[in-house]
């Protein structure tokens, strides 16, 4: 026994050796970038910037480029965030590579989706095995049936949830309309035990005022305002428009609970869109990004219930516009989300940057605009799940990088065209993303053609 002991010591020391003296893996650098840190509104000049290992080792004029390094020359052009789609709907691999190519690094899957992306596609992303972004998860609850989330309908099944969403793999918990007050008070509390943060949308019976005090971090629509918080309980689901002076006590709201909100307003002035002009179907069925849907969400575009909606929602829209603005200069911590593709109109990848436009149009900076999808998304994760950080050009940040041919400050469409994207630490260039974009557009064809 002690001879086999003394064999293990042996093997641990020499173990332990080799993993001191072993090579670091081969790193990746960015030379004379000009570099948009983000974390104030400030470009850095002639910047060298040194990956290792999917995260940002150095960053200033003076690195030194590493022998084993491979040299990308980003002379003349400016380097990024990646783009993070804080609600999306996507979980199948070749979904998931659109977003990449479109520069969305990192992605929140707002549930619905099955187990296999918990348990497996999210992994299979996050180490780099996959083209695709950083995947977080939800799992989706509702009290009721007519949902497609699990329905929790006693506290003493929400008591016993968190822990089983934590064993499965899930980052949080979705919330839906329909929960009671008992069995969503269980939820939270069974949540913080757990540590499993709640987010998604204001439950009718509970209100979002509530649902902040009792710990949910994160409203997944602007539109939830409406129906559970800026109109009395009940009257928030027609056409009205809520009086202006809600909007400062929604702004109070959230910073007093230092809560989060999904900067979404194009999504709502889409549906108000097609509620009132229901010929845009075509012309969407139309776009060359149509053919980069999977047949299913295809065929769930073609038939969807949106176009025979008749409600006069765009004074809404224009609202919600006049909220976000507010929210953004109150300092009300601000998250870019799509909810795509669930939504005709809302392309994977590039509804991301149709919502930058219309945060926009809302009267945002683009600094403001472009932190809802950088710098913000990383404290949101930062604070309610830890792990290596994300969002700024920084030492020590996740390697999730967009390198473009203009300052993104000054004109953030300049994202829409990639001159390559960072992702789990591997470089995608110009011709890596046309050529993965033409791999799944070839299979999604094919998969058509053998129907």
């Amino acid at each position: 026994m002690r001879k086999l002991a003394r064999l293990t010591l042996a093997v641990l020391a020499t173990l332990t050796a080799s993993a001191v003296t072993a090579e670091p893996a081969p790193a990746t650098a960015f030379t004379h970038a000009n570099v948009v840190p983000m974390d104030s509104e400030r470009v850095l000049a002639d910047q060298t910037i040194v990956v290792r290992d999917g995260v940002i080792a150095q960053i200033g004029k003076d690195v030194s480029v590493p022998a084993d390094a491979t040299v990308i020359d980003a002379r003349g052009k400016w380097l990024s965030p990646g783009l993070a789609d804080m609600h999306v709907h996507s979980e199948a691999p070749d979904e998931l590579a659109i977003y990449l190519v479109n520069g969305v690094t990192t992605v929140l899957n707002m549930g619905g989706a099955r187990q296999n992306l918990a348990g497996r596609t999210a992994a299979r992303a996050n180490s780099g095995k996959i083209a695709a972004p950083h995947v977080y998860t939800s799992w989706l609850v509702d009290g009721t049936a007519d949902y497609n989330g699990l329905v929790l309908d006693t506290p003493e099944q929400a008591s016993a949830f968190p822990a089983l969403a934590k064993a499965q793999g899930y980052d949080f918990i979705k919330v839906y309309v329909g929960l009671t007050p008992p069995v969503y008070a269980a939820l939270a509390q069974a949540a913080e035990r757990a540590e499993m943060p709640i987010i998604g949308h204001g439950v009718y019976a509970v209100r979002i005022d509530s649902q902040f005090a009792q710990g949910q971090a994160m409203i997944a629509h602007l539109e939830e305002f409406f129906y559970s918080y800026l109109f009395p309980p009940g009257q928030g689901g027609g056409e009205d428009v809520p009086p202006e002076s809600r909007i400062a006590d929604a702004v109070a709201l959230a910073k007093q609970y230092d809560a989060t909100v999904t900067a979404d307003p194009l999504t709502y002035r889409t549906i108000a869109l097609l509620a009132s002009h229901p010929e845009r179907g075509p012309t969407i069925f139309r776009r060359p990004e149509f053919d980069l849907l999977p047949q299913r969400r295809q065929l769930q575009w073609l038939s969807s219930d949106y176009f025979a909606k008749t409600a006069k929602l765009l004074p809404r829209a224009d609202f919600e516009r006049r909220l976000v603005k507010a929210f953004a200069d109150g300092g009300v911590r601000l998250i870019l989300g799509t909810d795509a593709p669930t939504i005709p109109g809302l392309f994977p990848g590039v509804s991301a940057h149709d919502q930058l436009d219309e945060l926009l149009a809302a009267g945002l900076t683009p600094y403001q605009a472009l932190m809802t999808a950088t710098g913000a998304a990383g404290d949101f994760i930062a604070k309610t799940k830890g792990g290596t950080p994300f969002g700024r050009v920084l030492a020590g940040q996740r390697a999730d990088l967009i390198l473009s041919n203009a300052n993104p400050l000054e004109n953030p469409a300049t994202l829409r065209e990639p001159a390559g994207v960072m992702a789990a630490g591997k470089w995608y260039d110009a011709d890596d993303l046309a050529k993965l974009q033409g791999t799944v557009a070839k299979h999604y064809g094919s998969a058509r053609e053998t129907r």
